[in-house]
């Protein structure tokens, strides 16, 4: 599947230095972009359910400050699939976790100002 709301690199750079390598694409072992492709349309999907609200289908109509709520929101969900795939780059597992932390923290809230009806109005009309 195309991704929409971000691009691999996106999640790369939100997972940051402690990534698995072969994620990242800095070795030539498997196509690792599909990997992440796929753990972007996971988030696509998550975002899209938990906000009762396809923004795929109305991608291209959306201001540009929606758009980056969005891909904030992919890009933390799929660095959060990445990070949780292989810690063992990372300086322990507690630092790992607290990147999981941090990247979640800023989901629940994206998704919240995306559930939020007076949002969704101001959305509609600019």
């Amino acid at each position: 599947m195309v991704t929409t709301f971000c691009v691999s690199g996106a999640v790369i750079r939100k997972a940051g230095a402690g990534i698995n390598m072969q994620i990242s694409g800095s070795t030539l072992i498997g196509n690792s972009e599909y990997v992440v492709d796929e753990w972007i349309n996971e988030a696509e999907a998550f975002i899209n359910v938990a906000t009762r609200k396809n923004w795929i289908d109305v991608y291209s109509t959306l201001n540009a400050d929606t758009k980056l709520i969005l891909r904030e929101t992919a890009a933390n969900l799929a660095a959060i699939y990445a990070i949780s795939f292989d810690m063992s780059g990372f300086p322990s597992r507690v630092t790992a976790e607290d990147k999981i932390n941090v990247l979640r923290d800023a989901v629940l809230r994206n998704i919240s100002i995306l559930r939020d009806e007076k949002v969704k109005d101001f959305i509609t009309k600019s």
